[in-house]
Parts: structure tokens; sequence; C-alpha cells
């Protein structure tokens, strides 16, 4: 299950932008749009969660369910000819798929005796999948190669994922029985469908700083989700695709020394080892290029398991030790909605902005692309490093939501 959810995403989602610049003419605004359409999934579901799934219908059906009509719209999105008809089939696509993020969490929940031991081992397998996505783009079909992109070939990652969501759909209706959490007649009010509970965490000032530099700091992220693959692949970098899988493995390497950072360097070190990461590794991204200074393009896309581990995966866990009993899964319902939702649209919006004004297809400054978003970081880094104080947290083997 979580292997094939997570080779979806990733099938489609990393070359997303290539495919839109070069085969639909995007421009960066349109690139943003399409891309923001995550944010717009990840604000409506809790509704989707709150209103139906808690309520309603087993957790695995409606996975099932999902993705069979995930299926047919990803068909229709390798099929579109123009961005105009392109984009409605991914705005529905998210607004579908995003929710099925928290159905698989709650299925594994649900089943396990000790979700803080258990989780995280069968959370690996979706960056598993993410990975196999790319390195079958890359390196079994090369649709990202220059001749094969001019021709049009990415669309088959389209082709592609709708195949294995046909597969996760089925499949799910022979996954172990989740019915609805919420009791015949028991409500389910607005304030829990948003968390509004987790609220009160945020009089506290410390985590209300963290709070504020979750939100900024997704807007570095929205810059590397799309565009770099777009940058990788106009640069003529070789099977782009397969080497950005070295962010995923790395990924899997860091969240292990999680733990030893969070003993050695307490809570707020390991942030802002995080938060340094995505200034440098955009610097990498401004300054190498595909011939002598290569190494400076594969360490950049490697350090994405610092970025992403050390940020976000210990924000998870500064969250979680934060938060009440009563309350953890609010606050981290809250998190999600702020970072994803909210400073992930802004972070689109702004990187589309960006971009347009530094040229267009084939004729991008990159370096200056690169740059607004390493200078973004190091604020946010400075800011954070003068206004939060200090907090130690213990490690429950939190696993991240998203590659």
């Amino acid at each position: 299950m979580m292997l094939l959810q997570f080779f979806i995403w990733g099938g489609w989602f990393v070359t997303m932008g290539s495919y839109l610049a070069a085969n639909l003419g995007a421009t960066g605004s349109q690139t943003a749009l399409a891309y923001s359409t995550q944010s717009w999934g990840a604000i409506i579901a809790p509704f989707v969660i709150g209103l139906i799934a808690d309520k309603y219908f087993n957790a695995e059906r409606l996975l099932g369910i999902i993705h069979l009509i995930g299926a047919a719209l990803l068909y229709l999105l390798s099929m579109a000819q123009s961005f105009a008809d392109f984009y409605p089939y991914l705005l529905a696509y998210m607004i579908l798929y995003m929710p099925t993020l928290a159905l698989v969490n709650a299925i594994c929940f649900r089943q396990m005796d000790d979700p803080s031991r258990h989780f995280s081992k069968i959370r690996l397998w979706g960056t598993v999948g993410w990975i196999i996505a790319g390195l079958i783009i890359s390196y079994l079909f090369s649709w990202d190669a220059p001749a094969a992109l001019a021709r049009g070939m990415l669309r088959y990652t389209f082709t592609m994922c709708a195949a294995a969501s046909l597969v996760l759909g089925l499949f799910s209706f022979t996954l172990p029985k989740t019915p609805p959490r919420v009791r015949p007649g028991e409500r389910v009010t607005l304030r829990d469908m948003l968390g509004l509970d987790a609220l009160a965490l945020l009089t506290d000032r410390n985590f209300l700083v963290f709070f504020i530099a979750s939100i900024l700091i997704c807007v570095p992220l929205a810059f590397y989700y799309q565009y770099a693959n777009l940058f990788l692949t106009e640069i003529h970098l070789a099977n782009a695709t397969g080497k950005q899988t070295l962010g995923q493995m790395s990924e899997v390497l860091f969240m292990l020394l999680i733990p030893l950072f969070l003993l050695r360097v307490g809570m707020k070190g390991t942030l802002l080892v995080g938060m340094l990461a995505w200034a440098l590794r955009y610097v990498l991204f401004a300054y190498g290029n595909p011939g002598n200074l290569v190494w400076m393009l594969l360490l950049g896309i490697a350090l994405h398991g610092v970025c992403y581990d050390f940020f976000f995966v210990s924000g998870q866990i500064y969250t979680d030790s934060k938060a009440g009993e009563r309350c953890k899964s609010a606050a981290q319902g809250m998190i999600t909605l702020a970072t994803y939702g909210v400073g992930m649209l802004v972070g689109f919006w702004a990187a589309g902005q960006i971009a347009s004004h530094y040229g267009g297809p084939g004729a991008r400054d990159w370096t200056a692309i690169w740059l607004f978003p390493a200078l973004f970081a190091i604020v946010v880094f400075l800011l954070f490093t003068a206004m939060f104080r200090n907090e130690k947290a213990a490690y429950r083997g939190t696993a991240p939501n998203l590659s």
C-alpha cells in the first residue's frame, strides 16, 4: 500500500514542471498554478476526512474508490493537449489524492499494536516507491532525456501512474477493515476537523516562533518541488529524474541520525541545521553545472535528507512533544495545514513569479532564480536563531508524511 501510494505521487509530481514547460508551453505562473493544487488539496483534505472518512466509510474502501477515480483522472492528464485542458483534471486529482495520505496512515495506525515502533518501517516503503518511480522514468525508459522530452514522452509518466493507481485502487479493497472512528449519532464539528483545539499551542512564544518559521521555510521547499527537475533537464543533466532520487535515499539515512542530533545539539540546533541546508543547496544549484561542477548539483540534491528531515520531521517531533495527549493529532493536522496548505501555496506562487521574472523556457537565469530561496532561507535562519529558545524533545520514531 505505502509503496504504491508514493510511487504514484513521485512518478508524475517530480517531472510535471519539465513536462508543462516543454510540452504544454506553460509559463512560470501556470506552473505555479499547477503545483499549488497540492496546497488546495491539503487545505480541503481535513474536510474530506472529517466529514466522510471519519463518519461514514471504512478507510480502506474510501482509499480504493479514490484511487480508482484517480486512475481515470491521471489518464485524462496524459491526454491533455493544452494547459487549459490539463489544469481542471489536475485540480480534481489533487483534491482527491491529498486526503489519501491521511487514509493510508489511519489504516496503518489502526492495525498496529505499537505505531511508534512499527510505523516508520512501513512508511519507509513509501520513500522506496518514490525512488523506484524516478529510476524507472530515467534509467528504464529515459522519458526525461532531451530527445524524449521534445517528443512529449513525459506524458507517459501519467499513464504509468494511472496504471499504478488502478492497481492500488483494487488492492485497497483487500486491506484490513478500518471502520469509521466516529460512532453513529456522534457529531463531528468544524473545530474538530480543523484541529482548532491545537490553537492554544500558539500562546506558547517558542511554539509560535516555530509555527511561523515552518510556514516561511515552505517557500524554499516550493522552489525545489516546482523547479528542480525543470532546472536539471534544461541544463541537460543526464538522467535528471533518476539522480533526484538521491534526495529520497539521503532522506532515509538522515532520518536515522535525527535522534543523535536531538541528543547532541538539541531541538534548536537540529532545526537550524535543516534551515541552513536549504540555503546551501540553492547556492550549490545556482553555481553548479553538468560539467566539471556536477558534484555541486548532486550534493545539492543529496542535501534533501538534511533539509526535509532535520526541519520537517524534527518539527513533527517537536509538535508532538508540545501537544498534550488530547490534541496531538489536532496539532499535527494544524502544522500540516499551515505548511503544506498555506506555506506551500505562497511558496509556489512566489516561485512562479520569480521564474517568470528571470526568463522563459530555455532562457532562464537559473543563478538568479536559485539565489532568491537561498537568501530567503538565510533570513528565516537568522530570525529563528534570534527568537527561538532551545528545548528538549523526546524522539518517538516519527516518520514524515511526504517525500
